[in-house]
């Protein structure tokens, strides 16, 4: 371990109880501060284990709690670092620090000065810098969620798409648990128990075939903190690509702290479920967080799901309908897109009413048809429909027939 590395873990960890901790280490802002006053002073790190006296001799006032005392004290844990390491890297655990190279990159990104100072885990560091889908949602989730979470998961996997979760029970154990029982790999950031979950039957297999991470920022046998809980969100967002939440309540809890700190911050795009309602679903919803369903009408090799999370801006030219139309057919065909002008969907309870002459049945066959030729796109197994060149984003879709 370079000294770099030593001293920012020094600084930062927390080595057992706080009883035997001595003073106790830097939270993440205080490190960031420490951290940021170093690099505008051309001090890296080591230096504070180098020439501490000189360093701490510049050390302004970064805030009550800083104190040279209090740092001084933390660097001389040096026994109780090495102690503690050779426990954890004996259950097979490993650290890493913002001075590693293979830290993540989209925390420092996302986070900046603000970005744990240390992170503690097991399994392949890689999948740090893997992105992919973060799946999050209350603990206390119906079996229908339960399923949609699975559906996304497996899917996710089938495309290549990692999973970043937060590994406790409901959303986001399913969500994990999917993915790695379809071939997927995972990311779990935890709030607590690293040391005794990474020895688990349960996530064991995984971390020796290299499908699963699993961190945590906090004290490897930490047990469970509420403060810690909503302390480690904002790490499952910064480390994915996109985000979804299959379930929430409204104006409190974990799920929903990180995700409103999420669309307040603009780290990741936030999706919500589309196929269950609740209040909180559908607070996410109107302040901003896209609807996502699973698709029903695809072929077992299409990769819908990434293309769900970030469309693909396509431009088809509207093909004519064939003279071999039937003349009500074609008809039909044109009102249908007349209808459609100007809006990105149309339900088959507004072609209802667009054609009353009509009985629903040949409605839906001539619909059925004009997705088969081309122009329109159906969206699930709702009866939602769009023009083909209009189908660039994936809707919530509700069958209103």
């Amino acid at each position: 371990m370079n000294e770099n590395s030593q001293a920012i873990i020094l600084l930062s960890a927390r080595f057992g109880d706080k009883k035997s901790s001595g003073a106790n280490p830097l939270t993440p802002t205080e490190y960031g501060r420490l951290s940021a006053w170093l690099h505008e002073h051309n001090y890296e790190p080591r230096a504070l284990l180098r020439k501490p006296g000189e360093v701490l001799a510049d050390l302004p006032e970064l805030g009550k709690k800083i104190t040279r005392e209090r740092i001084l004290a933390l660097l001389n844990r040096g026994l109780a670092m090495g102690t503690a390491l050779e426990k954890w890297q004996g259950a097979g655990l490993w650290i890493l620090t913002r001075a590693d190279s293979d830290y993540p990159k989209r925390l420092k990104q996302h986070l900046k000065f603000s970005a744990p100072a240390v992170l503690f885990g097991a399994g392949d560091k890689r999948l740090l810098n893997a992105g992919g889908l973060a799946i999050v949602g209350s603990r206390d989730i119906t079996d229908p969620d339960k399923i949609f979470a699975k559906n996304i998961a497996t899917q996710a996997a089938h495309e290549g798409l990692n999973i970043v979760s937060g590994g406790a029970r409901g959303a986001d154990r399913t969500a994990m648990q999917s993915a790695l029982e379809d071939g997927g790999t995972a990311v779990g950031v935890l709030a607590s128990d690293l040391l005794k979950t990474a020895l688990s039957s349960t996530w064991r297999n995984y971390i020796k075939r290299k499908q699963l991470c699993l961190i945590t920022s906090y004290f490897p046998e930490a047990g469970f903190n509420p403060g810690n809980a909503m302390g480690r969100n904002k790490y499952i967002y910064c480390l994915s690509d996109f985000a979804l939440v299959v379930q929430s309540a409204k104006g409190s809890g974990g799920t929903w702290a990180g995700a409103t700190e999420n669309l307040k911050k603009q780290w990741v795009k936030l999706f919500v479920q589309g196929e269950s309602s609740s209040l909180g679903l559908e607070e996410l919803a109107k302040r901003g967080a896209n609807l996502l369903t699973v698709r029903q009408d695809f072929l077992p090799d299409e990769e819908w799901l990434r293309q769900a999370l970030e469309p693909t801006e396509i431009s088809l030219p509207d093909p004519e309908p064939s003279p071999s139309m039937d003349s009500f057919y074609a008809l039909f065909l044109n009102k249908g897109k007349e209808a459609l002008a100007g809006k990105e969907q149309i339900s088959l309870l507004d072609l209802k009413t667009q054609f009353p002459e009509l009985v629903q049945k040949q409605i839906t066959e001539w619909l059925d048809r004009a997705v088969s030729d081309g122009h329109l796109q159906r969206h699930g197994r709702a009866r939602i429909y769009s023009l083909r060149e209009k189908a660039t984003r994936q809707l919530t879709l509700i069958d209103d027939s």
